[in-house]
């Protein structure tokens, strides 16, 4: 019988940041069996895992192959596992949460240490510890990122389905689809009430993100030199809002640094979830000659 754990990410507290299904053993099951799952949990994410071959890490995972029961593998002192996120809708290619989930989940049966997670936008690094009381805490470090341009017609569709007039745009966050693992459409809000008051088209916003292939849009109102307030609509997955979101936490430090919002060298603080009751934090982490993103976070059981 399949084991499927409840994980939270980005909080220490289960009641808070973004839950996530894992599945740390999920060999036996195929594509149909993981979509269900997945439905069944209704989390935005729940990501499936398989003990990585020897080598595993090198590239995009293929979804092919099978490794030691222990999960070695991969490279020397990191255990290494094939990872792959499902909606309730669709798979994606990468999940932050749901990684940093199955990570904490890792090491609450095997302890603290390093991993490789191979996943089909590339090998994700991921580092847990544990804090002076006990809390666990995962930092992914993202694949190469990347920032495009969004043209004049699909930022205004993008406004139109969200309802929000051009004015209320931060002209200091300009409009841009960051990758870092997934793309994401990067829009700022000028006010912390614009971002607060979230209601909108469902299935206009969802085929506009078909179209473009992207996995959330990321709302941001900028709160100080360093710190933000995050909102991820995600109707692609079938789901209204991600309360946490690290695979658009990790495109947005990139989007900042690309666009001189921030130093080369930062680490960013962003604040997600408090709008639906489940206040989770996401600490990015640029380093400067680096051009991946590390984000990292907490994450708890959820009994």
């Amino acid at each position: 019988m399949t084991e499927i754990l409840r994980y939270t990410a980005f909080s220490a507290d289960p009641a808070g940041g973004n839950p996530a299904g894992v599945v740390l053993d999920a060999s036996g099951l195929d594509d149909a069996a993981m979509l269900a799952i997945a439905a069944e949990l209704g989390y935005s994410e729940t990501a499936f895992l398989t003990p990585a071959p020897d080598g595993a890490g090198a590239g995009p995972a293929d979804g092919s192959g099978a490794g030691p029961a222990d999960g070695s593998g991969g490279e020397p002192g990191r255990r290494s596992f094939r990872v792959r996120y499902f909606s309730p809708q669709a798979e994606v290619p990468f999940c932050g949460h749901a990684t940093v989930a199955s990570a904490v989940a890792l090491a609450d049966r095997t302890g603290p240490g390093e991993l490789l997670f191979t996943t089909q936008a590339g090998p994700v690094p991921v580092s847990v510890a544990a804090g002076p009381d006990g809390t666990l805490r995962a930092t992914l470090t993202s694949v190469v990122p990347h920032v495009e341009d969004v043209t004049d017609a699909d930022l205004a569709e993008a406004l139109a389905a969200l309802d929000w007039p051009a004015a209320d745009l931060d002209p200091a966050i300009p409009p841009r689809i960051a990758y870092a693992g997934a793309r994401h459409l990067v829009l700022g809000a000028a006010t912390r009430a614009r971002l607060a008051d979230l209601a909108y088209d469902f299935d206009r916003l969802k085929a506009l993100m078909l179209r473009l292939d992207l996995t959330t849009v990321q709302l941001v109102h900028r709160a100080g030199p360093d710190v933000f307030h995050v909102r991820d609509p995600f109707p692609v997955g079938g789901v209204v809002e991600d309360p946490a979101t690290g695979a658009a936490a990790a495109a947005f430090g990139a989007y900042a640094r690309a666009l001189g919002l921030v130093p080369e060298e930062a680490v960013l603080t962003l604040h997600q979830g408090e709008d639906l009751g489940r206040p989770g934090v996401l600490t990015v982490e640029l380093h400067a000659g680096d051009p991946r993103v590390r984000v990292s976070g907490a994450g708890a059981l959820i009994p």
